[in-house]
């Protein structure tokens, strides 16, 4: 792969990054707009196609926060914290339903896959016990590799023991990881059935019922999601229609073009979420404290300068550059940490054994509760082991960036002077619920949608490696985990 290369993908994920930074930088603390996340739109409009790549892949990118915005913009001018985390959940759905009605087979494979759930009874009822029951520990029930506890997980174990063409398995099995085809996660209606006082068996029939919608009739069942979580924000079905519509063309160029079907149900929701949720009112309000804006800011930098050393040095594969821009900022959010003298298994030890607390006083939480504290751990246990070395794939972190912040070399200013010695621990841990910019998620999908336009007919999604789960160093789980037997 050629420097100029790594340099586009470098460029168009920095610019992204730095898109909601100007943003948040100067709106924090006030009132959001769907209009404040127009930098990062133009950012996304910015982005080219280079030789090699597939157009219809970058179309789908940019076509997708194009109609996001633009379909915001006509239902609403603003959207409330409580409905934001939902609004990447919009786009699969829609996507999902024009490849049923472009191909036949596809929609046959899926009514297959709806039939088989009905078949696992015993499989779909125990891993949803064992999600409310907390059997896993602190778990992603939408993670993007196939963790147990994870709908991933349970999707592909099913997937295994069905006789179906090997990419409409993979299709349905990237359409509810990175596709986020609905909010929906494993085992919440089992879980609601259970509180409101339902039998085991009663329990397990809702949640198989509830699986078989989102597939079926994906709109409808992020709809029927979203009325019963309350949503008032704006009418998400007629956002839907609106979205199917916009979106029809780049879909039908993508499987003209022979793009696998799961990157076509991948690309276009994992790019949408810096308008209204990344930039957006939570984000404003979480970052009105100066320390947590500034590791936000310090983070960012300290993966700049990391990828332009890479990039002199030279990448090896796309991947190196994905790997380094993520190793990056784990390894300056764990500096950070340990500048207050936490280490990383004391963070783990002390969220795994909360979680143990959540699950009995909650017994009603949300199915994504835990989900970023998951991601926040797995982060910076990657990071330590990152900072033991001082390099991620052979390019030194530079964390000059950290030391050189003047907030951040300054902790006293923000709190009892003569005591400061908590201050980064605490926005960390403010951090750990909505770690986005950290992990960081505008980066990611922007370097993703690089490397699945270089090879568009393999799927790009789910991660099919071992995340060396964080919480494994506590709860042995790993025989319950099939990421070597993905589909």
């Amino acid at each position: 792969m050629s420097k100029a290369m790594y340099a586009k993908m470098i460029k168009e994920a920095l610019a992204a990054q730095k898109a909601d930074l100007s943003v948040i930088k100067v709106k924090r603390g006030g009132e959001f707009k769907i209009t404040d996340a127009k930098p990062y739109v133009d950012a996304v409009n910015a982005m080219t196609v280079a030789e090699g790549q597939s157009p219809e892949v970058i179309r789908l990118h940019v076509d997708s926060v194009n109609a996001h915005y633009e379909t915001l913009l006509q239902l609403t001018d603003t959207v409330r914290p409580e409905d934001d985390p939902f609004v990447e959940h919009y786009q699969t759905p829609p996507i999902l339903e024009i490849l049923y009605e472009l191909d036949p087979a596809f929609r046959g494979a899926v009514e297959q896959f709806i039939e088989a759930l009905a078949k696992n009874e015993a499989l779909i009822g125990r891993e949803s016990l064992r999600r409310y029951g907390g059997f896993y520990g602190p778990t992603c029930v939408v993670d993007f590799a196939f963790v147990p506890g994870s709908t991933s997980n349970v999707v592909n174990t099913i997937l295994t023991g069905i006789d179906m063409e090997k990419k409409y398995k993979q299709t349905i099995l990237s359409s509810k990881s990175w596709g986020m085809n609905t909010s929906y996660g494993i085992g919440a209606a089992f879980a609601s059935a259970i509180n409101a006082g339902s039998t085991t068996a009663k329990a397990v029939e809702e949640e198989i019922a509830m699986l078989q919608l989102v597939y079926d009739r994906p709109i409808e069942a992020q709809t029927k999601l979203m009325t019963d979580s309350g949503h008032s924000s704006f009418d998400v079905k007629k956002y839907m229609e609106i979205y199917k519509e916009r979106m029809r063309p780049a879909v039908e160029a993508a499987v003209k073009a022979g793009v696998h079907y799961g990157n076509i149900v991948t690309v276009p929701a994992y790019c949408v979420g810096d308008i209204a949720h990344h930039i957006s009112q939570s984000m404003y309000n979480m970052t009105k404290d100066d320390m947590t804006m500034a590791i936000i800011e310090a983070t960012t930098d300290v993966m700049e300068q990391t990828l332009k050393i890479g990039l002199e040095q030279g990448f090896k594969s796309v991947y190196e550059v994905l790997s380094v821009a993520t190793g990056a900022t784990a390894a300056a959010t764990t500096y950070i940490l340990e500048k207050d003298a936490f280490t990383v298994p004391m963070v783990i030890d002390l969220l795994s054994k909360r979680y143990t607390n959540f699950v009995q006083k909650y017994p009603d939480r949300g199915p994504a509760a835990e989900l970023h504290n998951v991601d926040f751990m797995d982060m910076i246990h990657r990071g330590s082991k990152i900072l033991k070395t001082g390099k991620v794939k052979g390019v030194p972190v530079q964390l000059s960036a950290i030391d050189a912040n003047e907030v951040i070399a300054n902790p006293q200013r923000y709190t009892y002077p003569a005591c400061g010695i908590t201050v980064h621990f605490s926005s960390l841990m403010r951090l750990a619920d909505f770690p986005c910019l950290l992990t960081s998620e505008p980066v990611t999908a922007t370097l993703m949608t690089n490397i699945i336009a270089l090879d568009p007919t393999n799927p790009g999604s789910p991660a099919r490696v071992c995340k060396d789960c964080a919480v494994v160093s506590l709860v042995q789980r790993c025989s319950y985990c099939n990421w070597n037997s993905a589909v």
